[in-house]
């Protein structure tokens, strides 16, 4: 049996960015301004003197006492900028406030219920500075961590600045997440105060996070303060001497802070990610570097303008709320939309119409949104007036092409590029991805962003071509983590005992004959039939491909003469009635896109899919359904009630 990953599906159509795009990104004016020809020369340069790229780029950033060295990188451990001295809060709001966006919009909120709040940089600098002054009144100091467990309301940024301001490191846990993950997180961190909400709406219900943290709160020995807004005002439990109302703490508090001067290496914040052994993963990412990763990919990925307005709609409990939503947005002076609320609330035009009523000009959502969507069809997008739209962005998993075309003509009416960014908590910012210039392939995530070299390698550490392998990176980049929360251990063998000195992602990937890279899901999702490896997201995606399906999961099922057989369960479109036939067709529609060896044996007809709360589907709990195993801890799970849907399929 070979090593290596079968590479099924391949794709050849190409779009180009539109001239005057490509003519008035960033990326172009700015090798424009150094004299460098093309995107190729771009490439070389960074190849020859990588740390030219990002000492260019950590200048447009204000340092309290300059750097002298870019990169100090050992072996797994990289330091940058490391004699500098910085605080991501001076770039992404003291510096705004204080110059001439100091009136320019930061967010505008929106919750799911239509209420609407608008701060502008100045007013996101006196509350950060006022609940940075009740923390230190707190007692929380430098190194100190803080939990926050919010959901997306302007309160949850400024709590993560203030704490950032103060030297404070913040772990944010998602809205979504039970109490039992939630403890789990507050515990590892050793966390000194809680910051979280009363209630929140979600698809009209109402949900009690303070109730749901009161149920484990008294478990978490480091506690010593709750912090709670009153965001919809509702009757909570406060236990005296310990909570205290966000409003109350910060009255009387000054409305000006001095900013901690840090080292550019001193940690900004821990998010967990999960593990493969259920243990969650404390990721660590510092000030400095993070800042520069985050910035640099703002400006050239996202091309962002002053004139912008921006929308990721990714929580801010996953690092891409923290990147794009947070960080990132702030330190380039952007305007960004934040909304509470599911996407399809009331009605499946939720989206496009807060596109219209903002002129969003950049938006950036995950492919499972985009699947959603193609389930309620074109005419919710055709309803609303969406020619404000310049860039399309997507994030979390590979897209399928067939979503990726519906997503490039139906929200971006063909004009608008998409960037296909991939990337992960631990790297901390775009890794694979195109710029606006880029000719871009559907379902595929291009090419590294300047300075960093990633690869597909087999077991044996040679590179492949046109075959899929292990996603691994060569380089350092600014933004990479540096370690596990007190993990050493596990930070080694995850990430960097494979292949010597370099970072194995996880990820299965596969380069095809123009160098492109076509990113294949996770090493666990990968199917072995018959002595083939084939990627579930490749047999997944040529099931979208038909015309009737809007989603798939792909699972393996053991089989004595195969290894595994290829079960799918599939979400049509509304209004198709499941039937034998139809399955019959579906096989014989994967027969022909990808090859008889990935037919389907077993097609199951659902209504959903067990999802975590960021979109991702929980191939893990179909597998166990699917061979009647115990399906273990559902508590991450945004939708429980699919489990039984497997159920019914069965």
């Amino acid at each position: 049996m070979s090593d290596h990953l079968d590479a099924l599906l391949h794709e050849k159509r190409i779009f180009y960015p539109p001239e005057e795009l490509v003519k008035e990104s960033n990326i172009r004016k700015w090798m424009d301004e150094r004299n460098i020809k093309g995107y190729s020369e771009l490439i070389k340069r960074c190849e020859e003197d990588p740390e030219w790229f990002w000492d260019e780029l950590a200048q447009e950033l204000d340092w309290f006492e300059p750097y002298t060295k870019i990169l100090e990188w050992n072996p797994p451990y990289a330091k940058w900028f490391a004699d500098g001295k910085f605080n991501i809060v001076h770039n992404a709001l003291d510096r705004h406030a204080k110059g001439w966006r100091k009136n320019k919009i930061a967010y505008i909120w929106e919750g799911e219920d239509g209420r609407r709040r608008k701060l502008t940089y100045f007013d996101l600098y006196r509350e950060v500075n006022r609940l940075a002054n009740a923390l230190k009144g707190l007692g929380v100091r430098k190194g100190d961590r803080v939990s926050i467990y919010l959901p997306m309301i302007p309160e949850l940024p400024i709590a993560m600045l203030a704490c950032a301001k103060i030297g404070a490191i913040h772990s944010v846990v998602f809205s979504g997440f039970w109490a039992k993950a939630f403890k789990e997180r507050a515990i590892d961190a050793g966390s000194k105060i809680v910051i979280t909400a009363d209630a929140f709406h979600r698809r009209g219900k109402l949900i009690k996070l303070k109730d749901t943290l009161d149920t484990v709160i008294d478990d978490i020995p480091t506690i010593e303060k709750v912090i709670v807004v009153e965001h919809l005002k509702t009757e909570v439990d406060m236990k005296e001497g310990r909570d205290v109302f966000w409003d109350d703490l910060l009255k009387g508090q000054e409305k000006e802070c001095e900013t901690e001067i840090l080292g550019a290496e001193d940690t900004l914040f821990i998010l967990y990610t999960s593990g493969t052994t259920g243990k969650p993963k404390g990721v660590v990412h510092t000030h400095g570097g993070y800042a520069v990763g985050t910035y640099t990919t703002m400006k050239f990925v996202f091309d962002i303008r002053d004139d912008d307005i921006y929308w990721c709609t990714a929580d801010i409990g996953w690092i891409t709320g923290h990147s794009y939503v947070v960080y990132g947005p702030l330190i380039a002076g952007a305007t960004s939309i934040l909304y509470d609320g599911a996407p399809d609330y009331p009605d499946p035009g939720r989206l496009w119409k807060m596109i219209e009523d903002y002129g969003v000009t950049i938006f950036y959502t995950a492919p499972t949104l985009v699947r959603m969507f193609m389930k309620y069809g074109e005419k919710w997008p055709q309803d609303h007036d969406l020619s404000s739209l310049r860039l399309l962005g997507s994030v979390g998993e590979p897209i399928n092409p067939e979503a990726w075309m519906w997503y490039y003509e139906n929200i971006g009416g063909r004009r608008c590029p998409i960037m296909d960014t991939w990337w992960q908590t631990e790297t901390g910012m775009h890794i694979i991805t195109p710029l606006p210039i880029s000719p871009l392939k559907p379902g595929s995530a291009y090419k590294p962003f300047p300075t960093i070299k990633a690869d597909v390698l087999d077991d044996d550490g040679n590179s492949l071509r046109g075959e899929g392998g292990h996603l691994v990176i060569k380089t350092p980049w600014p933004a990479m983590f540096r370690t596990l929360y007190k993990d050493e251990k596990r930070y080694i063998e995850s990430y960097w005992s494979k292949f010597p000195n370099i970072y194995l992602t996880g990820d299965v990937g596969r380069i095809d004959e123009d160098g492109y890279f076509w990113i294949q899901g996770r090493e666990d999702d990968i199917l072995n039939v018959a002595g083939h490896r084939i990627s579930t997201a490749e047999v997944e995606s040529a099931l979208v491909s038909h015309p009737l399906v809007v989603e798939a999961a792909v699972v393996g099922k053991p089989d004595i003469l195969k290894g595994e057989e290829i079960a799918a369960f599939v979400i049509l479109k509304e209004d198709v009635k499941p039937t034998q036939h139809l399955k019959g067709v579906l096989r014989e529609h994967v027969r022909k896109e990808i090859g008889p060896i990935a037919t389907p044996s077993y097609i199951g007809f659902v209504d959903d899919l067990p999802k975590t709360r960021s979109g991702k589907i929980m191939r893990r709990i179909i597998k166990a359904k699917l061979i009647g195993e115990d399906v273990g801890d559902t508590s991450t799970l945004a939708n429980p009630e699919a489990v039984d849907e497997l159920e019914k399929a069965l």
